[in-house]
């Protein structure tokens, strides 16, 4: 999966706070995640990142 910067996804399954959109913070080994509905942050390892995400809506070098 081709994650960059400032992508927004939406998971599979929603946040407690019922948000299922999520901003990319960080790419790497870890993938860092900010909940756009209450700003929560989470670090996961890429390997359970991709198997969480549902798909990408857009980002900065997408069209």
């Amino acid at each position: 999966m081709d994650l960059k910067l400032n992508d927004r996804v939406e998971l599979k399954k929603p946040h407690p706070c019922g948000g299922k959109v999520w901003t990319v913070g960080r790419v790497g080994m870890d993938i860092k995640l900010r909940c756009e509905t209450c700003g929560h942050e989470l670090m996961l390892p890429r390997s359970k990142a991709e198997k969480a995400i549902k798909k990408i809506l857009d980002g900065e070098g997408r069209a």
